[in-house]
């Protein structure tokens, strides 16, 4: 890896560390979100708090610094010499720097709008149907994190047909896939035990 792709990845890793549901709740004079509800510092925590306006801020926060870290590279990079091979690091880089922040002692959020920011870097399409099946499911099961389980499971189905198997971006969205999902394990968990919340119930124990 050159010094100037290690330089953008690295940049990419720092936009992801940037949690913005710490951030907003800090600017808003709010409680940090790590200390109450599932403890996640996401915008679905966020919206616990019952600040709607945090949670939208911290949802478009996370997604845009997604898409920000990745077109970046995609716009810039070709300059000197970097392709999609490193469009695709960046993305990843964008994600671990969300899940493990450099900035916020490596304990982040579970990376679904910053996931979301990254496909739509890659690809409008996959970013739009990664959220028509994260909508349906919410409007069939109402339940946040099994929307974001199934929605993360069918993108590198969604990404065979859209970008081919043959992409990079490919692999990268399989990759993608199964750090969201594990980053999910405790709500997988709390649906096989049948203990998840539904999408707006308030729960301050902090299932989902």
């Amino acid at each position: 890896m050159t010094t100037t792709a290690f330089a953008f990845i690295l940049g990419a890793y720092l936009i992801g560390s940037l949690s913005f549901a710490v951030i907003v709740t800090r600017l808003m004079g709010m409680a940090d979100p790590r200390t109450y509800g599932s403890k996640n510092p996401g915008a679905t925590n966020v919206l616990r708090s019952g600040k709607k306006l945090a949670a939208v801020l911290t949802l478009l926060g996370d997604g845009v610094k997604g898409w920000l870290a990745v077109f970046l590279v995609a716009s810039f990079g070709p300059a000197y010499g970097l392709g999609e091979q490193q469009v695709a690091m960046a993305g990843l880089a964008v994600l671990f720097g969300h899940m493990w922040p450099v900035f916020f002692g490596f304990k982040g959020g579970k990376g679904v709008a910053t996931a979301v920011g990254v496909l739509l870097a890659f690809s409008p399409w996959l970013a739009l149907a990664a959220l028509v099946t994260w909508l349906f499911m919410a409007f069939v099961v109402k339940i946040s994190s099994l929307s974001a389980i199934v929605a993360c499971v069918m993108v590198p189905v969604y990404a065979y047909f859209i970008v081919g198997p043959q992409s990079v971006y490919f692999g990268t969205c399989i990759i993608i896939a199964i750090l969201v999902v594990h980053r999910h394990k405790s709500n997988l968990v709390n649906l096989l035990t049948g203990t998840e919340d539904k999408i707006g119930k308030a729960d301050e124990q902090g299932k989902s």
